[in-house]
């Protein structure tokens, strides 16, 4: 890049890299010291993220770091603006309370010889992730978005019982799927620019759609970009692309599942949005009508999902299911079309990051205290024997739903007003909102209802006062976050709109 470079703009390729070499170093290491390892490297990258955004927060412009110094076409880059900042910010802490909050289980869950396996999965998994949201260059998108895929497969089987195994082989088929159409998009969107930086290839783009329909490339260009957002589609579960997902989620241990459901499928849409703003361009995408199937999925999403939810009597299944619904709304966003839809989108990755971890860390205190059984019948009561839990549950579930003063009420409503900004679309999309917060209120009101009804006394497991202090601040700093995406919620929304632009 041009200019004196200051120090605090490292801080991007230093968070990869240091996420990279923990793995490393953690693989000799015993599974205690690979734990402080992790949240020490965590807690790092919260310094360095925080640090980032307030920096180019100052400036009001993004900028590009250049790896090794080596300028395009040659050299690889990473591209750091508000949006970016900010969500590596976000998913540095997710990932952290996430694993906060499942600590204590990880002993019963997965054998002891394997827990500093359990760290480096971790480790490149956060990796991975940083390097979607902050890489230029669409290849080296590609090579993470396969170690975040060996990361996750490894998350969800390390428990290594029969239902996680088959569950990490249907997600490994699912997601080779994905990334293999993702790969062939590449390499038919290099084959077309000759490029693989974002910002050279969106040129190359603009040229080949200003040519109109006549143009050599047109017809390869539409395709490229269909079997882009398919590829991406699958791989963050959207329907009807989503089996592998119940079984995923709901069967690994309690840090893996809020990890998978917070951010990994996060990471996949955040390059979406990347490639939909900086490699094809916003008006290209939109003219494509690639958008239209994508709306119309997400709304197909949004209803099944529920329905399948309010089928289910395990509470980590249904919680499973409702990210289903969640992934929909996301792509109900996108596929309006408008910068309002896109807006609705980014901000409910955040609140559905922030809730759906909550919940899954929130669930294991209710059937740890209900003898250790997940079925909904067998959680009667619970929310008494557990109160933080409990308590963290009913935030969780009023924020699913849409309640004043939480962060899905807020996504709820953006998504609302920018169904009404769209006049072909308005209609459908806000039925189909109405109809899924009714569906949200069904299933996540009757689970609040049945760990709040009284029951006898009857012995049931209980952690130990050192693991539920750790435990309960999960909880409340995941309730915190939720709370403050609800209630302060325009500083966030100022700050997606900046992002966006920045984008642009």
């Amino acid at each position: 890049m041009t200019g004196q470079m200051e120090f605090v703009q490292n801080f991007p390729c230093f968070s990869i890299m240091l996420c990279m070499f923990a793995g490393i170093i953690s693989s000799a290491l015993k599974g205690k010291t690979a734990k402080w390892v992790n949240m020490a490297v965590l807690c790092m990258n919260i310094f360095m993220s925080a640090a980032t955004l307030a920096f180019v927060a100052a400036k009001g412009e993004f900028y590009v770091y250049v790896m090794g110094q080596f300028p395009a076409p040659w050299g690889n880059e990473l591209r750091v603006g508000v949006l970016e900042a900010g969500m590596a910010l976000f998913f540095c802490i997710i990932m952290l309370l996430s694993l906060m909050g499942g600590r204590h289980k990880l002993l019963q869950e997965v054998e002891e010889g394997k827990h500093g396996l359990y760290y480096i999965l971790t480790d490149l998994m956060l990796s991975s992730l940083l390097a979607l949201i902050y890489t230029n260059d669409l290849f080296t998108a590609y090579v993470f978005v396969e170690i975040n895929t060996i990361s996750a497969c490894g998350l969800i089987m390390i428990r290594q019982n029969g239902r996680t195994i088959e569950a990490a082989v249907r997600y490994m088929i699912m997601s080779l799927l994905g990334s293999g159409l993702f790969l062939i998009g590449l390499c038919m969107l290099y084959d077309i620019t000759g490029h693989l930086l974002m910002s050279n290839i969106e040129a190359k783009v603009r040229e080949i759609y200003l040519a109109g329909a006549g143009g050599s490339y047109h017809i390869p260009l539409l395709v490229t970009i269909a079997v882009i957002s398919v590829g991406l589609a699958i791989k963050s579960a959207l329907f009807p692309f989503h089996a592998w997902l119940p079984d995923a989620y709901g069967y690994s241990t309690v840090s893996s599942a809020a990890i998978l459901s917070s951010l990994v499928s996060k990471g996949y849409i955040f390059l979406l949005f990347k490639i939909i703003y900086r490699v094809i361009g916003f008006e290209v995408f939109h003219d494509s009508k690639i958008i239209d199937a994508l709306f119309i999925f997400g709304l197909m999403g949004m209803i099944f999902g529920s329905l399948s939810a309010i089928k289910e009597n395990d509470v980590r299944r249904m919680i499973a299911f409702s990210s289903i619904a969640q992934i929909g709304y996301i792509y109900m966003g996108i596929g309006m079309g408008t910068e309002a839809g896109m807006v609705a989108s980014v901000f409910h990755v955040l609140s559905h990051a922030a809730t759906k971890s909550l919940l899954f860390i929130a669930a294991i205190g209710l059937t740890d205290v209900s003898g250790g059984s997940r079925k909904l019948t067998e959680l009667t009561g619970s929310g008494y024997r557990n109160k933080m839990a409990g308590a963290a549950f009913v935030a969780g579930s009023l924020s699913m739903v849409g309640v004043p003063l939480f962060s899905g009420f807020i996504s709820k409503l953006l998504f609302a007003q920018a169904a009404v900004q769209n006049d072909v679309k308005m209609l459908p999309a806000l039925i189909v909102l109405g109809i899924s917060t009714i569906l949200n209120a069904i299933y996540f009101m009757k689970t609040v209802i049945r760990i709040y009804t009284p029951v006898g006394k009857t012995e049931y497991f209980s952690v130990t006062c050192k693991e539920n202090k750790v435990y309960a601040l999960a909880l409340v700093c995941f309730i915190v976050l939720n709370v403050f995406l609800g209630v302060l919620s325009q500083p966030v929304m100022n700050l997606i709109w900046t992002g966006l632009n920045m984008f642009a």
